[in-house]
C-alpha cells in the first residue's frame, strides 16, 4: 500500500506545472540542517537502509552490523524488495507474503531497527524497470540516508541481482533536485555498500569493510530465529523425500531450534570471519583481529560516494573500537 501510495504521489506530481514544484535548496549545508521533519535533525547520527530481496536477506547479510549501529543511536531502516510470497516449498501467495512480513517485524525488533519495510512485488518477479527504479530512489531520499546497502548484481538469483541493480542506477539520481521532484534530493551522494557474496564471475565480491560482529552474534541468532519460515521450513533442490526428511531433523522446540540456527550462521559468519582473516588483521590489529570469530562484509559500490579508508573509520568509529 504504501509503494502505490508513493507511486499515485509521484504521478499527481508530475501533472503540475513546473512553477509549483518545491523549491530546491542548491546550497551545500547538511541535511540535518534543511530536513526538520526527521528526528535525527540534530542528533549526529547517521542514517542507514539496507535493501534485501526478500524478507530475511538484510537480516542474513548485515543483521550485525545493524545490531551494533542502531544500539549506538544510529538510524536503521530495513526494505525487502519483493514480498517472498513464494519462498517456501508448501505455503504460497498472501498467506506466506503475510507470514514473512510479520517475521521481519519481529526480528527488527530485536535488532533494534528503527523501521522495516517490504515492498508488494512478488517473490521472483522483481525486475530493473523505470518504476522500480524511482521507487529505490525515493526510499533512499525519503530516508535521507548516509548509507545505502544492498546485494551485488552478481548473483544466482534474480531479485538478488535485480536489487542491485535498482540501487546501483539510483545512486546518482539520489541527488538530482530536478529529478523526480516529489521527494528532497540528498545533499551528499550515500556511500553504497553491497553484502558479500561467494561469486567470482564476472567480478568477485572485494572486502571494503570486514567487520566483527561477536559482540552482538547472540543477538544476530535471537533475531534471526524469528525468521523461522525461512530458517526452519524452507529446504531447495532436492525431492520430495529428501526433503522431509531434512526438515523432520529439524527440531520442533524453540531451544532447539535456536540451536540449529546458531549452529548454521556460526559457519556462514565464521567463513566470512576466516576468508578475510587478513582484512580483520589489518582492521583490529594481530592479536584482536585473529581473535574475531564472526564477521559481516561490504565492498563499496563505484557508483555512490568512494570513501578512504579514514573516512569508513571515522563514519563508523564504532565498528573500530
Amino acid at each position: 500500500m504504501r509503494q502505490q501510495l508513493l507511486q499515485m504521489s509521484v504521478v499527481a506530481f508530475a501533472l503540475l506545472p513546473v512553477c509549483n514544484l518545491p523549491a530546491q535548496d542548491a546550497g551545500t549545508d547538511s541535511p540535518r540542517d534543511r530536513l526538520p521533519w526527521h528526528a535525527a535533525e540534530a542528533d549526529g547520527k547517521l542514517r542507514i537502509i539496507c535493501f534485501g530481496a526478500h524478507p530475511d536477506d538484510a537480516e542474513f547479510k548485515a543483521g550485525g552490523v545493524a545490531a551494533m549501529l542502531a544500539a549506538r543511536g544510529h538510524h536503521i531502516k530495513f526494505v525487502s524488495t519483493t514480498n517472498g510470497d513464494a519462498g517456501h516449498f508448501e505455503l504460497g501467495g498472501a498467506t506466506l507474503a503475510r507470514k514473512r512480513y510479520g517475521e521481519v517485524l519481529a526480528a527488527a525488533k530485536v535488532l533494534g531497527l528503527e523501521e522495516s519495510q517490504v515492498l508488494d512485488i512478488h517473490d521472483g518477479e522483481l525486475t530493473p524497470s523505470l518504476e522500480n527504479r524511482k521507487t529505490i530512489m525515493h526510499l533512499i531520499r525519503d530516508w535521507q540516508a548516509d548509507i545505502v546497502m544492498a546485494h551485488r548484481p552478481y548473483d544466482y538469483h534474480p531479485d538478488h541481482r535485480y536489487t542491485g541493480v535498482l540501487v546501483q542506477d539510483a545512486a546518482f539520481n539520489v541527488t538530482i533536485p530536478t529529478y523526480g521532484p516529489t521527494t528532497p534530493r540528498v545533499q551528499l551522494n550515500p556511500i553504497v555498500l553491497f553484502y558479500s557474496d561467494r561469486f567470482t564471475r564476472p567480478d568477485a565480491f572485494h572486502p571494503d569493510l570486514v567487520v566483527s560482529i561477536d559482540d552482538v552474534f547472540e543477538q544476530k541468532i535471537d533475531a534471526i530465529v524469528k525468521l523461522e519460515s525461512q530458517l526452519f521450513e524452507v529446504v531447495y533442490n532436492v525431492n520430495d523425500d529428501d526433503r522431509n526428511r531434512i526438515i523432520n531433523q529439524i527440531p520442533a522446540d524453540q531451544q532447539g531450534r535456536r540451536a540449529f540456527a546458531h549452529a548454521r550462521f556460526s559457519a556462514r559468519d565464521g567463513a566470512v570471519a576466516n576468508q578475510y582473516r587478513d582484512e580483520l588483521i589489518q582492521r583490529y590489529g594481530e592479536q584482536a583481529g585473529r581473535a574475531v570469530k564472526y564477521a559481516e562484509a561490504f565492498e563499496i559500490c563505484q557508483y555512490g560516494r568512494q570513501p578512504t579508508q579514514r573516512e569508513l573509520k571515522e563514519l563508523f568509529p564504532s565498528l573500530f573500537e
